[in-house]
This record gives C-alpha cells, sequence and structure tokens, in this order.
C-alpha cells in the first residue's frame, strides 16, 4: 500500500512541476535513475509514476526511456482531478493562518509582559530591568523541579513574570509550577542577573546518567 502511495504521489509531484513550468512543454525530464534520487525511491517506482503520466498523455516515454513533457494542460487536469491543487492550496491557506495567529500571540503576549512590568511594584524596584527568555533544554537540572525548590530568585536574582509552555503562557508563576523541558521563562533583571540566570539554567542535571 506504501508502494501505491508512493509513486502516486510522485506522478502528481511532477505534474505540478509541470503545470509550474519547471519542466517545460516538449523538454526532456531526467532519466529514471536520476528522479530516483531525487526522490529517494527505486527506480521501478519512477517507472510506475510516469507510466501513470502516460496514460493520461503528460508524457511520453521513448523506446530509448526518454521522458518528454507532452501536456501541461493535460497535467493541470490531472492535478484537478486528483484534488492535488486542493490539498496544496489548503495547506498554504492553513500555514497563512497560523502565522497571523502566531503574531497576534506575540504581540499580546509582549503587550502583557509590557503592563506587568510598567504596574509591578516589586518590578519598579529593579530598574535598571531588561525582560529576557530563556529555554529549558532536556538536560538542564532545573526540569522536574519546582521553582521554590530551586530557590530560583536566590540563586540568580532573577523575577520569573511569564512562563511560556507551547501556546500556553502562564503569567507569575507561582512558586510550585513544576518546570518541564522546552519551557520559556521570560525574566527581568539587570545584565549580570542575566548572565546568572542564564549560566543556573544551562547546568547540567548530573543524576541518573
Amino acid at each position: 500500500m506504501q508502494e501505491v502511495a508512493g509513486y502516486k504521489s510522485i506522478a502528481l509531484d511532477i505534474a505540478q512541476r509541470i503545470v509550474s513550468g519547471e519542466f517545460a512543454v516538449r523538454s526532456k525530464i531526467s532519466g529514471r535513475s536520476l528522479l530516483a534520487s531525487q526522490y529517494h525511491v527505486s527506480p521501478e517506482t519512477i517507472r510506475k509514476a510516469i507510466s501513470l503520466l502516460k496514460e493520461e498523455e503528460i508524457v511520453s516515454v521513448s523506446q530509448g526511456k526518454e521522458i518528454i513533457v507532452l501536456s501541461d494542460l493535460h497535467a493541470l487536469d490531472y492535478l484537478t482531478k486528483n484534488n492535488y491543487l486542493k490539498t496544496v492550496y489548503s495547506l498554504k491557506q492553513d500555514l497563512e493562518q497560523l502565522l497571523e495567529q502566531k503574531k497576534e500571540i506575540d504581540y499580546k503576549f509582549e503587550s502583557i509582559l509590557m503592563d506587568i512590568i510598567n504596574f509591578s511594584d516589586r518590578l519598579q524596584n529593579l530598574k535598571p530591568y531588561h525582560p529576557f527568555e530563556i529555554k529549558i533544554n532536556e538536560f538542564s537540572h532545573v526540569v522536574g523541579k519546582t521553582i521554590a525548590n530551586l530557590e530560583f530568585w536566590q540563586q540568580t536574582g532573577a523575577t520569573i513574570v511569564a512562563l511560556r509552555r507551547g501556546t500556553q503562557v502562564s503569567i507569575s508563576p507561582g512558586p510550585h509550577v513544576i518546570l518541564r523541558e522546552n519551557d520559556i521563562l521570560v525574566v527581568v533583571g539587570d545584565r549580570q542577573v542575566q548572565a546568572r540566570t542564564v549560566e543556573f539554567i544551562q547546568q547540567h542535571n548530573t543524576q541518573g546518567s
């Protein structure tokens, strides 16, 4: 079943390349061996893909096994018939929508962060302060520990104003929050505090390995 899906997907991709003009009408397409290398499949899979395109009169194959593009219109019909263009267009729309959502989330996050800094009495006393982000890697000794257990403020002098976990943002996370791999801490402090915090977070866990 995987082989069937493979050569059909390749046939659709080659048809798309013909429609886009990458493979011009009446031009020769690379031989099967080269195509097999490009798509990381066997020459037999390429042969099946080309056979599909030949049946649709999109390409022709000479006795010398040269593959020649016959029609970009037939290629377009083939893509439309298989809903390929719709799929590509839908994926593009989804990506654009996600990017817009990311921009909106980032903007809201920055706005909330600045509000916290501006209105927090505690943070007002930290001037000059600079908000910065630190990502927790899988080897950090802080993974699996709470902010309180780490004595985070005592060790670094940094104040955690937010925690980003995937798409979720926790404002002023409490002392009992357990830190996880790939969490992003948003902290404030001066440049020296930033250096100490980065060094503290990047210390490796020496237990159990």
